[in-house]
């Protein structure tokens, strides 16, 4: 695979051997960080356990500290006051049945995050096979669908992340912009793997959090040691 000359330099200063403490990874991210916009800053946590077994799923969603330097857009489903209240959150997008349509009809993707009151997920589901590949379908269990929808858009606007599992059992998640610096992005480092041990299913067996690497959107993955946090 060709890599350009920035991201060789960057490789050059980071020991592809060791395992970084927390602090000193985001140190690197920043400091080997060369292209023109403000990267974002992922995380790619491996975990011991098999997302094949409904037992041994890891999901859910967590507020980040300082959240996640992006613009997020939400589409809200609610009717009534709800629909109100959710406009006045700050909801980008607000319907019903219209909002169906426009995705069936249209294709339309321009929003990030989709919240939805437990009353029009009958509508929702008409959507599944499209929003749930793309990872947008709302689920209870990251709180996007709940009664209080006003506070799920506050929540999701102030850099409230969803975490979990893709077929790999890799969790794949962004945890700020270099821009944040070391600090920042360390506080929203031990947020997130806090959520993430805390969710440890029951059924796991051996070692949890096999291995952990974080990276800017064009620089190379700089592997961090968990083992205190587990």
């Amino acid at each position: 695979m060709f890599r350009g000359k920035k991201y060789q330099n960057s490789a050059k200063q980071i020991d592809r051997s060791v395992q970084y403490d927390a602090k000193e990874a985001f140190e690197l991210i920043c400091k080997t960080a060369s292209a023109k916009f403000d990267e974002t800053v992922e995380l790619h946590v491996k975990l011991g356990v098999d997302s094949r077994h409904a037992d041994q799923q890891v999901r859910g969603a967590v507020v980040l500290p300082h959240g996640t330097g992006r613009t997020v857009r939400v589409l809200v489903f609610a009717k009534g006051d709800k629909a109100d209240a959710a406009r006045e959150a700050g909801a980008d997008y607000v319907g019903e049945m219209d909002m169906v349509e426009k995705i069936q009809k249209e294709n339309w993707f321009d929003f990030d995050v989709v919240v939805a009151s437990p009353d029009m997920m009958g509508v929702v589901g008409r959507l599944g096979k499209l929003l749930g590949p793309k990872g947008l379908m709302p689920s209870p269990k990251a709180g996007t669908v709940t009664p209080d929808v006003a506070k799920a858009v506050q929540e999701v606007k102030a850099g409230k992340i969803e975490y979990r599992l893709d077929k790999t059992n890799i969790i794949h998640c962004p945890i700020g912009k270099v821009s944040f610096g070391v600090e920042k992005l360390n506080d929203n480092f031990n947020t997130l793997m806090g959520a993430i041990i805390k969710a440890k299913p029951a059924a796991a067996k051996g070692q949890y959090v096999k291995s952990c690497v974080t990276a800017s959107t064009m620089g190379p993955g700089v592997k961090v040691n968990t083992a205190r946090l587990v």
